[in-house]
């Protein structure tokens, strides 16, 4: 079993910065992980997402959207995974969720069925 918590949501204005956190606790091997966001009357879509394979290899993938403004990574003595957000945009409003995956992957997760732990989420507002 793998627990999430995520933190570090808030209202922000446009053109500033957070940093989310998602500190993970169990005893399964986490192999990748994901920030997702889900806004109002939207499906939920990934932001970013990062695996390691091979030891300690990470790889690191991001929406179009976010590329140049998010930045995913681990800190893996605090079982923590961060999702820093700078030039925020009211666009990027939403609640964001952590999730990882116990099953050993080559590459990033895209895509939340492929993974199977979540987090409860946190509120995300940029006003304009």
């Amino acid at each position: 079993q793998v627990q999430l918590v995520e933190s570090g949501g808030g209202l922000v204005q446009a053109g500033g910065s957070l940093r989310l956190s998602c500190v993970t606790s169990g005893r399964a091997v986490i192999y990748a992980w994901g920030w997702f966001r889900q806004a109002p009357g939207k499906e939920r879509e990934v932001v970013a997402a990062t695996s390691w394979s091979s030891g300690i290899t990470y790889y690191a993938d991001y929406a179009d959207s976010v590329k140049g403004r998010f930045t995913i990574s681990r800190d893996n003595a605090k079982n923590t995974v961060y999702l820093q957000m700078s030039s925020l945009k009211p666009e990027d409003t939403g609640v964001y969720l952590c999730a990882a995956s116990t099953t050993p992957t080559a590459r990033p997760h895209r895509w939340s069925r492929e993974y199977g732990y979540w987090g409860q989420g946190t509120q995300v507002t940029v006003s304009s």
